[in-house]
């Protein structure tokens, strides 16, 4: 399959929740004309307004070298599937996380579109196979999983399935990068790619650590926030061993290893969240923030982001 497609071509935005307004504010930032649809209209009604917010704060913060009118501009809501695909040159679905719901629109966008478009998929842990198998669109379908929000998290994982062709992984490589996306390649198909297994790891802890009594949510969060979280925001877990023995990770593995094993045996059978357990979590939770100030303390962390991505630009110009 000889690829036809242009870079200048518009993309378009399945799904127009939080990640999927995300992804239109990353695209458009890059100077790509970008089409949102949402099944729902009130979703997709807000999405501008709200980029529009972001793109305010952005240019607040020195993470917009161009006008947020400008960026804004670029953005295009649309009322059908067919409107937002056609002549797209890649799709960005953002959809529940579902695979009833996104396998009805991998087949739709198989009905509407052209023989060219890429699709990515923001899923979260469900690997393409499951959804978008057995299509004529398959061999251009791949995950392209972010961190939300995307515009300000750089990275991205890319996903493909074993029906996804090696010229599509190219070809959304070439579009994240162009971007200014950090592209994971995860050679294999795995439920959860690496970012949520690793997240997964840490949560499991997390939850076993306050089920036993042995800290409170704030205080774990504060081992993570105070401890880990400082050299986790520069350096991964294989780099910060490396530094924290003389003689580097081998060093590192031969003498801690068998801690790190002990600690993973002792949670084999630790059982999922259960009820009576996620209602003791959520109580503790509630105690240092309400449910009233959760969509503050949002706003704060994507605050918090603009300014560690400011100074992480500034780091990297110097």
């Amino acid at each position: 399959m000889k690829s036809t497609i242009d870079f200048n071509m518009p993309v378009a935005i399945v799904g127009a929740g939080l990640v999927g307004a995300g992804w239109a504010i990353a695209f458009a930032r890059a100077g790509l004309s970008v089409r949102i649809f949402d099944n729902d209209p009130r979703i997709s009604e807000q999405a501008i307004p709200w980029a529009v917010e972001q793109l305010n704060a952005m240019k607040a913060h020195g993470l917009l070298e161009q006008s947020p009118e400008e960026v804004a501009a670029s953005l295009t809501r649309v009322t059908s599937l067919a409107e937002a695909v056609a002549g797209a040159a890649y799709v960005q679905e953002s959809v529940l996380e579902r695979v009833d719901v996104k396998r009805r629109l991998m087949e739709d966008i198989d009905r509407v579109a052209d023989g060219n478009v890429m699709v990515g998929s923001s899923s979260s842990g469900i690997p393409a196979s499951a959804f978008a198998s057995d299509l004529g669109i398959s061999p251009r379908v791949l995950i392209a999983h972010p961190v939300n929000p995307p515009y300000l998290v750089p990275v991205v994982e890319l996903v493909p399935s074993s029906q996804t062709s090696e010229e599509t992984v190219t070809f959304v490589d070439k579009l994240m990068a162009g971007i200014g996306q950090s592209v994971v390649h995860v050679r294999k198909e795995i439920e959860g790619f690496v970012l949520n297994r690793l997240q997964a790891a840490l949560l499991r802890e997390a939850w076993a650590l306050h089920r036993e009594g042995i800290a409170s949510c704030e205080d774990i969060d504060k081992t993570v926030r105070d401890g880990l979280g400082w050299r986790w925001s520069f350096m991964g877990p294989f780099e910060t061993i490396d530094l924290n023995a003389l003689g580097g990770v081998a060093d590192y593995a031969n003498r801690l290893g068998p801690l790190y094993y002990s600690i993973a045996q002792s949670r084999i059978a630790d059982g999922p969240w259960d009820a009576q357990w996620i209602a003791q979590v959520e109580k503790d939770r509630r105690q240092h923030l309400s449910m009233q100030d959760l969509a503050k303390r949002r706003d704060w962390r994507d605050e918090r982001l603009m300014e560690f991505a400011a100074q992480r630009r500034s780091a990297a110009g110097r």
